[in-house]
């Protein structure tokens, strides 16, 4: 979805998530900035990073007009001492909070 929008928006994307979707990878180490190569079909799709010490890593890949190395900055900066980046952790919080009010 985040990178069909970046194609429409003809702006730069990236794909985070709290769970691998595809490929596979090794566990990175418990650091933050630690990363190791996803990988589908022995190609690199992404990245498997640590976001936070001793926490579960993040699954990190490009969307449109980003690399992965800018979309792993990117995640890194965003991240403000949370696992997950401030625009992905405020609508996780949304989220939680529209479906109580339901």
């Amino acid at each position: 979805m985040t990178a069909h929008l970046g194609v429409l928006l003809d702006k730069p994307s990236i794909g985070c998530a709290k769970s691998r979707l595809v490929g596979e990878f090794k566990e990175p180490k418990q650091k933050r900035g630690a990363m190791r190569t996803l990988s589908l079909h022995r190609k690199k799709v992404g990245v498997v990073l640590r976001t936070k010490d001793n926490t579960k890593p993040l699954f990190v890949s490009p969307g449109h007009r980003i690399t992965v190395e800018t979309a792993v900055k990117r995640v890194l900066e965003a991240g403000r001492g949370y696992r997950l980046p401030e625009p992905t952790r405020l609508a996780h919080h949304e989220a939680a909070r529209a479906k109580r009010a339901r």
